[in-house]
């Protein structure tokens, strides 16, 4: 037979205190109570193995200092590090972390919210959102990452900026037709970006290729601008994971990299130190974004802010240097 599960009874009656005194130890009040004698209820809890029901004891606090996080695609190596460094920083906070993928889909998306909601999260992080989340009756708060929306507070990188960088990087090493390899819809400021340090160097635009925010897209997009009339010396991807399927389709087409087509990637994760060869990436702030998410979640700021952090460029084989 299972054995039964400690109850508060049975540590009251271990350190033969009242079952009020041992809520009081657990729940870190509302009464104080004699320093031996919570020593004496927290040895009982020890030696019972009892575990409170933290779900009852945070909604009777008013909180459950647990939050939900949606990203739009799990497998993405970029929302893993982010999800991480927002763990890490909620737990920093005593605050607990549920995670989901909306998968690239608004209706998943909604049911997600709706089913955090009804396990009382304190507060949603939305990662690359695609709608205004209507929160109106839920009463918690929301803040968007790596998308700006109307009615919560976001923190995102400077993507028009951070493109804009790396193109010019590229041009330093004296490159004149950059290829653009971006991704789907509704992220217009790395197009934007690589635009303006074309513009701002007095040369056209060179040839796009739209594709989605994958490897095997990178490499299918790859491919197109090497068919282009106005074929590439150098790629500026807007994604990591499109910047490894480009590696793939150079190789594949006998051309070395940064000798034949340099590459500069947009995002900065982990992946990208250990492809061939490294790539130089516009490195995203997670840590930063990270910290003000969930710092803004827990304070309970009001005001409706879009907040946003300046990338790093980190210069690797890949672009040549």
């Amino acid at each position: 037979m299972p054995k039964e599960p400690v109850t508060r009874n049975d540590v009251a009656e271990y350190a033969r205190v009242s079952s009020a005194v041992v809520s009081y130890v657990v729940n870190e009040g509302p009464r104080k109570v004699a320093p031996e004698t919570r020593e004496r209820v927290l040895e009982a809890i020890r030696a019972l193995g009892y575990r409170p029901n933290a779900t009852a004891r945070a909604l009777r606090m008013g909180t459950t200092r647990t939050f939900g996080l949606i990203t739009p695609d799990g497998g993405n190596p970029l929302f893993a590090e982010l999800a991480k460094a927002i763990d890490r920083e909620a737990a920093s906070r005593g605050y607990v972390v549920l995670q989901t993928s909306a998968d690239g889909d608004p209706a998943t998306e909604r049911a997600k919210i709706a089913e955090l909601l009804t396990r009382q999260v304190s507060g949603l992080l939305l990662v690359a959102p695609h709608e205004d989340p209507d929160l109106t009756d839920a009463e918690v708060p929301a803040i968007a990452i790596n998308r700006v929306l109307p009615t919560v507070s976001s923190v995102r990188p400077a993507y028009r900026e951070g493109a804009r960088h790396g193109v010019e990087h590229l041009l330093e090493h004296g490159h004149r037709v950059i290829g653009l390899v971006i991704g789907g819809t509704g992220h217009p400021e790395r197009e934007l970006g690589w635009q303006d340090a074309l513009e701002a160097a007095g040369l056209q635009p060179g040839p796009i290729a739209r594709t989605t925010f994958s490897r095997a897209g990178g490499r299918a997009a790859a491919n197109t601008l090497l068919e282009a009339t106005n074929r590439p010396t150098a790629i500026f991807a807007s994604s990591d994971l499109q910047a490894v399927g480009v590696l793939a389709a150079l190789h594949e087409a006998g051309l070395r990299v940064p000798e034949d087509v340099a590459v500069v990637a947009f995002d900065g994760t982990a992946e990208t130190e250990y492809s061939w060869p490294p790539l130089t990436v516009v490195r995203q702030p997670l840590e930063r974004m990270a910290h003000a998410a969930v710092s803004r979640l827990i304070d309970g700021e009001e005001a409706v802010e879009a907040i946003t952090f300046p990338t790093d460029l980190i210069l690797r084989r890949s672009c040549g240097c």
